[in-house]
């Protein structure tokens, strides 16, 4: 199991200092996240400046935005974009990828489509893009959505190829078939009559199962949790850490949507809720 913390208030510069105490505090992946504007949430930057701040004042862990709502980001911008942070970053960049929130504005309130079908459809052709385009090689994009003329890019990825976490919606078939093209799962549910449900180890564990059953292994595979633990109460906070490892979660990611810049500070500076 390895722990990441999400940076979500903050000033970019508290933002620095936060990522740089974090790594120090044996965090092992540092993230921020994907939002134009959510009523009543302070401050939100571009999150690619955000992650290369976290870059520059890191040296060791794994680098993200969880999660990154791919369909209002022009496809070749994305990867211009993922491209520079994972360089800034030496190969330590990793790409959480779904639909976005229709809470934020800048998905819902921007008169672009929010259609469920039409948002996926420009999420598969952007994760298409970015495999055409980390090549290095010429290519061309014929989409529904997107269109482009040739292009090169480079430079390519420092790993050759960025690791891709993928949103997957239980029970949905074809949200889960995407997952199984790259490199982890971020765990969502549905209701049976629309709108979501909350994720638990069981549901994680069923998942987990899905995947390996068509994958053949989880090797190599990860599978990221969520949640919010006890900062000064080690054994409370791997109680509740502990479920999820045995579900087969390969991550634990510590998100203090609500609190205050200081109690994030505080739970950075605790370090990750360790089963050991």
């Amino acid at each position: 199991m390895r722990y990441g913390i999400i940076l979500n208030t903050g000033t970019l510069d508290q933002i620095g200092d936060l990522a740089a105490s974090a790594e120090q505090a044996g965090w092992d992946g540092v993230f921020y996240w994907d939002a134009v504007h959510i009523h009543n949430f302070g401050n939100m930057f571009d999150p690619w400046v955000a992650m290369t701040v976290i870059a520059m004042r890191t040296t060791r862990v794994t680098v993200g935005g969880i999660v990154m709502a791919v369909p209002r980001h022009k496809p070749w911008l994305f990867a211009r974009a993922a491209t520079s942070v994972d360089h800034a970053s030496h190969g330590r960049l990793v790409l959480p990828l779904g639909l976005g929130g229709l809470d934020d504005t800048g998905v819902s309130g921007v008169n672009e489509p929010t259609d469920i079908r039409g948002r996926a459809e420009r999420l598969d052709e952007t994760l298409d893009f970015l495999e055409a385009a980390w090549t290095g090689e010429p290519f061309s994009h014929r989409g529904k959505h997107y269109s482009t003329d040739e292009m090169t890019f480079l430079p390519r990825p420092v790993r050759q190829r960025i690791p891709i976490w993928v949103v997957g919606a239980w029970p949905r078939e074809k949200s889960m078939a995407r997952v199984l093209r790259y490199d982890g799962l971020l765990p969502n549910k549905l209701k049976p009559e629309g709108g979501q449900e909350t994720v638990t180890p069981d549901d994680l564990r069923a998942m987990a199962e899905w995947v390996r059953e068509r994958r053949g292994t989880l090797d190599g595979f990860d599978i990221i949790s969520e949640g919010r633990t006890h900062g000064l109460d080690p054994k409370a906070a791997a109680d509740v850490v502990r479920p999820w490892a045995e579900a087969g979660a390969t991550w634990w990611t510590e998100a203090e949507w609500r609190g205050t810049y200081a109690d994030l500070r505080a739970r950075v500076e605790q370090g990750p809720p360790r089963l050991e």
